[in-house]
């Protein structure tokens, strides 16, 4: 269980040092090419959830985060000790959930920088929450699945 807390802590460090150095050493809108046409830093905030859906909204971020937060380690402490894919996913999970709340929490908006263009879709801007989140959902999902077919093979024999 401690390596799931040292993963969300690594995560949560490297997320707000991220964001921290974004707020320090660039304006807000600033862009730096780092591959031309596909990937930019560019300094953004978010008082939103994912693509900017419901702007404003902190109390209710507030409380949904606190409720999730609380089920992810409620979840981690029953399923990370048997499946530690899923401990891993969940430790993502939380990670991300934390991040982005410690920034609503202070800065009452969330910092935002990895700017991607994909083809000709100008991708939303992200921070490394978010990246944790994302691979902690497909991490969950993966799990799932593996869980699903072990309980199917088991039956079959």
């Amino acid at each position: 269980m401690v390596w799931y807390y040292i993963i969300v802590s690594f995560v949560i460090v490297l997320d707000q040092w991220s964001k921290w150095m974004v707020v320090k050493n660039m304006y807000l809108g600033e862009t730096i090419t780092i591959i031309e046409n596909f990937f930019y830093l560019t300094s953004h905030r978010n008082r939103g959830a994912a693509w900017g859906i419901l702007q404003g909204q902190m109390i209710f971020f507030y409380i949904v985060t606190l409720i999730v937060v609380g089920v992810i380690i409620y979840y981690m402490h029953q399923y990370g000790k048997k499946y530690r894919l899923a401990g891993v996913a969940l430790s993502l999970l939380l990670a991300g959930a934390i991040g982005n709340f410690i920034d609503r929490l202070i800065r009452k908006e969330v910092v935002d920088f990895f700017d991607f263009i994909i083809f000709t879709y100008d991708y939303p801007i992200f921070n490394i929450a978010d990246s944790s989140l994302v691979v902690g959902v497909i991490l969950v999902i993966i799990a799932s699945i593996l869980d699903e077919r072990k309980k199917k093979e088991s039956t079959q024999t």
